[in-house]
């Protein structure tokens, strides 16, 4: 929803995965920063912009273009190691019954 789309390319965006052995270990690109496409992608895609006004409101009132980037680390672990599940690589897993350490 926050991705900017390529306007030379539709239906492409503006970013990025990094696959290691079939598991998206890295995702990024550049964001939408206008406030009116931010809150348009939104509705496109089902979601009510009153969900999202903590996020919306530093774009309100002007963002500056930019981007973001995050590498799953234990991901990336667990793929190096070869380990059958992701919580193995984590120091603290989270799941639907562990949700502090």
């Amino acid at each position: 929803m926050y991705t900017m789309p390529d306007l030379e390319h539709p239906p492409l965006t503006r970013s990025f995965d990094l696959l290691f052995r079939g598991v998206e270990i890295t995702t990024g690109g550049q964001r939408i920063h206008p406030y009116e496409p931010l809150v348009e992608s939104m509705r496109s895609r089902g979601l009510d912009p009153a969900d999202y006004e903590g996020y919306l409101e530093a774009f309100r009132h002007g963002m500056p273009p930019h981007g973001g980037m995050a590498m799953g680390m234990e991901r990336l672990l667990k793929q190096m190691l070869n380990l059958s599940n992701v919580k193995e690589a984590s120091a603290f897993p989270r799941d639907r019954y562990r949700l502090v350490p």
